[in-house]
């Protein structure tokens, strides 16, 4: 990562600050925002002008747990992500917007959704201890569809009651399509991230109506959602990136279950022990 920053401070003569956090890891979240609160406070940055969650992991072989006793995919995918902005979203800027990278394979009616296997309806909490108790976990392909369907609900839920408090911020969600070549298959066995980079994978899943991405589109498409003027009415809406064109969709009928959004907001305040005196926005 500190490569990369020292590429983008040559190439533009920009200053950038790394800062470091496992979202798998709720103590980590929270000490890196503190770092970037102390920036703040010291006037080192000004408040900030967007938050841009990631697009998570997508694991292979058994079932495992964080430090928190979460699934990790669900922990590192969601729960990180989530507690993430509510520490930081009383400094976000006026009219600055939270961008949630999804997936098309939340979707259970898209070629995605098939490809990856249909996200789970189970609660936060459920998933969160997916597998203890001698219960059954869900494949970990299904897991990461179902943390994506969670982060869209949630930006959803997080629009709705941004909105009903007068607070002017966006929440937004956007799918990069398959990417290959971002690192997101790195827990793959290595014949299969092989064959994810090949042309030949790509003509088939295009063939297939899977949603196609490209690394250097996609990255400026998620620039674009989260600062281009054109977007500044984008707040909880879908954005998705797809074979060269950046268009707004429908996310799946699920996603929009307002009454399944509200008990994931609470679900998910519970399992990331949000403190009253965490955060100064209240949005219930």
């Amino acid at each position: 990562m500190e490569t990369f920053a020292m590429g983008l401070r040559k190439s533009y003569g920009i200053k950038v600050k790394v800062l470091y956090m496992d979202t798998s890891s709720l103590a980590s979240v929270r000490a890196g925002v503190d770092e970037c609160l102390k920036m703040i406070d010291n006037g080192e940055i000004d408040a900030l002008h967007a938050i841009i969650c990631n697009a998570g992991v997508r694991l292979n072989g058994e079932v495992s747990y964080t430090e928190d006793g979460y699934e990790t995919t669900y922990a590192t995918n969601y729960l990180g992500h989530v507690l993430l902005v509510e520490l930081l979203l009383d400094t976000v800027a006026e009219n600055g917007r939270i961008v949630f990278t999804t997936s098309g394979t939340h979707d259970p009616d898209t070629a995605d959704g098939k490809m990856m296997g249909i996200a789970d309806k189970e609660t936060a909490i459920e998933l969160a201890h997916m597998g203890k108790d001698n219960t059954k976990p869900i494949s970990l392909g299904k897991m990461y569809a179902t943390s994506k369907l969670d982060m869209i609900q949630y930006a959803y839920e997080l629009d709705r009651r941004l909105k009903k408090m007068g607070i002017r911020l966006s929440s937004i969600a956007y799918d990069p399509g398959a990417t290959s070549g971002t690192g997101f298959l790195r827990n793959m066995p290595k014949a299969v991230r092989w064959l994810a980079g090949t042309s030949l994978m790509h003509w088939v899943m295009k063939r297939s109506g899977v949603t196609m991405g490209d690394v250097v589109f996609s990255g400026k498409s998620l620039a674009r959602v989260a600062v281009d003027p054109s977007f500044a009415n984008g707040s909880g809406k879908y954005f998705q990136s797809n074979d060269g064109k950046l268009n707004q969709r429908r996310s799946s009928k699920l996603s929009y279950d307002k009454q399944r959004g509200e008990k994931l907001w609470h679900d998910t305040k519970t399992l990331i022990h949000l403190q009253p005196n965490e955060t100064s926005i209240k949005l219930g």
